[in-house]
Order: structure tokens, then C-alpha cells, then sequence
């Protein structure tokens, strides 16, 4: 079994840059203050004291925290806990304790808000611990929900509405660009402007990718669809036929065209697309999710890519590495 809360997360890199809030990694770093003596009777006194004042119950030492005395946190991105890995990792904390403390903050009442390690607190929970290691942050609401977004699309068992969600709540709530929702998270553009595109899916669709019974391409190769109602009649197909990936690509290309199977006896009269061509259409259409023609005659011609709205245009854009 491993022992799933003592993974330690990676850094990200990213370029320094003005916005709202502190990156994930500083607010989570609490120098200590330069008269703050450093010796062991101090650290283990910031460790056990339960009397302490408001200001000096913020500290960067980890200590116990009785566990009903923590709030959930109200901007948690994961909607879904997997109930059986939630089981494992209670299992493990009763054979070896909590190894990586949670991230809290203290409120005005006495209580505590939990800011990272829900999964940690509530298997501590489940194990029967009446307190678990907690390091206290003192920081504002806003900051609050970015460290909680931040640390959650770092993980990758958020599925992709869930995904989705905390990228779009990171560019709604802190007026971030896809570009500087990108470098907060450590991802590209590119993958930021497709999973926001997910939720123009209709909320049945939706559900589907949550539930895990659509996977992410599945999803990506329906909006190429312009109308909900063609989405919707389509996922049902794809779901009854159990359809791959792959498969559910080829199946919306024959969609996405209304014209091409009325045209399908005239170009049997026509010159055929050249076999070459006809696969850089389709890779490109499954690449771009967006509907490609390649008109070619004598290895001269154009290609034209259609894109139904703003979010469209900035996917293409990132994939052709041409983003503004």
C-alpha cells in the first residue's frame, strides 16, 4: 500500500510576474521572523500551545489540531471522493500517522478553515484521530481559494470537469488571462483553453465526463458539434455503441460536415481527395477538434479551419503556438 500522503509536491516553475495573490509555493513558505529565537524549547512551545493569542497561533511549525475544531473548505474544487481510496489512506494514517500535515488558517471564532489536505483530514477522520498535524497560515479569503485551486489542479486525480471548473474560477474570480491561469498552474496554454472549453458541453454531457462514463476526448471531439441538441443526440450513440475514442472522432467528422454525405455520389464523379491529403484533414481535425478542409490541386491550395466563438479561436491560436 503506498503511503499516499506522504508524497511531497514538486515545485513549479514559473516566470515572476504581477497578479493577484501569492503562486502556491511562497504562501505556503513562512520565513521566520528575524528576532524569532530558534530553539527547540520555542519550536516545540508554537507546537503544543492550545492558549495561544490570535497573531501567534499562525506559525509555520506544524502542530495538533483537534479535528472538529476545522471547518471544511468552502472553495474545494474536487466535487468527488473515492470513497475506497479515502479507506486505504485512513488505514495507512492508523499504522503510520499523518506524515504530511494539512494547511490551515485560524478564524476569529477560535476554529480553524482547512486551506490544503482535505483528503488527509477526513481519512483522519475515519481512523479515529482526534487531532492531525496542521500548519497555520494566516491569509485573506482571495488567497485562500487561489492556494486551494492552485494545490488541487497540481494533483492529477481531479476529473476533467472538476478541472475544467478550477480553471475557470481562477480566470472568473482573479481577472486572470488563459496565459497567466497557464503559468500559475505549471500548464500550457493550449490545455487550459480545452478544458475551459469543456464547459460549454450541456450539463448532461457534463455529468457523463464527471462520472467518468465520457473521457475527456470523447468530450473534446463532441464540441466540435455546433448545437447541443446534435451533442446530446450523439453522446447517446456514443455511450450505447461504446464507442472509443477514436471511433467517436471518425463517428463526429461525419457529422460535422452536413454536406459531405449529400456530396458522397458527386465526388464519386469527382477527382477523389488525394489519400494523403484526406489523412492531414482528418489529423488536423482531430488534432484542432475544429472542422478542416484541404483543397489541393497539384500540390497547391489552402486549407481552411472554421471556429464557432472567441474560445475556439484562442484554442487554435495556443495549438498553432501563435497565442496573443
Amino acid at each position: 500500500m503506498s503511503r499516499i500522503e506522504g508524497k511531497t509536491q514538486g515545485k513549479v516553475e514559473a516566470p515572476k510576474r504581477r497578479a493577484l495573490g501569492k503562486g502556491l509555493e511562497s504562501l505556503l513558505s513562512t520565513p521566520a521572523p528575524p528576532d524569532a529565537p530558534r530553539s527547540r524549547v520555542h519550536a516545540a512551545t508554537m507546537t503544543h500551545s492550545v492558549d495561544d493569542p490570535f497573531e501567534a497561533r499562525v506559525s509555520g511549525t506544524p502542530r495538533e489540531v483537534p479535528t472538529d475544531d476545522i471547518d471544511p473548505n468552502p472553495y474545494q474544487t474536487r466535487m468527488q471522493v473515492d470513497e475506497q481510496k479515502l479507506d486505504e489512506l485512513a488505514r495507512s494514517i492508523v499504522a503510520n500517522g499523518v506524515v504530511q500535515p494539512i494547511i490551515v488558517r485560524p478564524l476569529p471564532n477560535g476554529r480553524f478553515q482547512l486551506i490544503a489536505g482535505e483528503r488527509r483530514w477526513r481519512a483522519s477522520i475515519k481512523a479515529g484521530k482526534e487531532t492531525v498535524p496542521a500548519v497555520l497560515r494566516q491569509v485573506s479569503d482571495e488567497q485562500a481559494m487561489e492556494m486551494t485551486i492552485v494545490e488541487n489542479l497540481q494533483r492529477a486525480d481531479l476529473n476533467p470537469m472538476e478541472q475544467a471548473r478550477a480553471y475557470d474560477r481562477l480566470s472568473r474570480d482573479f481577472h486572470m488571462t488563459q496565459e497567466q491561469v497557464a503559468l500559475r498552474t505549471g500548464k500550457d496554454r493550449a490545455t487550459v483553453a480545452n478544458f475551459l472549453r469543456l464547459l460549454r458541453l450541456p450539463a448532461p454531457v457534463q455529468g457523463k465526463v464527471e462520472s467518468g462514463e465520457l473521457s475527456f476526448g470523447h468530450a473534446r471531439a463532441l464540441l466540435s458539434l455546433d448545437s447541443a441538441e446534435e451533442i446530446l443526440k450523439a453522446m447517446t450513440k456514443i455511450i450505447a455503441l461504446s464507442m472509443s475514442v477514436r471511433q467517436t472522432e471518425t463517428y463526429v467528422q461525419g457529422l460535422m460536415d452536413p454536406e459531405r454525405k449529400r456530396k458522397k455520389s458527386e465526388e464519386k464523379t469527382k477527382d477523389p481527395l488525394d489519400p494523403n491529403v484526406r489523412e492531414a484533414q482528418d489529423r488536423l481535425q482531430r488534432q484542432l477538434g475544429l472542422k478542416v478542409r484541404i483543397e489541393d490541386k497539384n500540390g497547391r491550395g489552402r486549407v481552411m479551419i472554421e471556429y464557432s466563438g472567441l474560445e475556439d479561436f484562442d484554442a487554435l491560436m495556443a495549438a498553432l503556438g501563435a497565442a496573443v
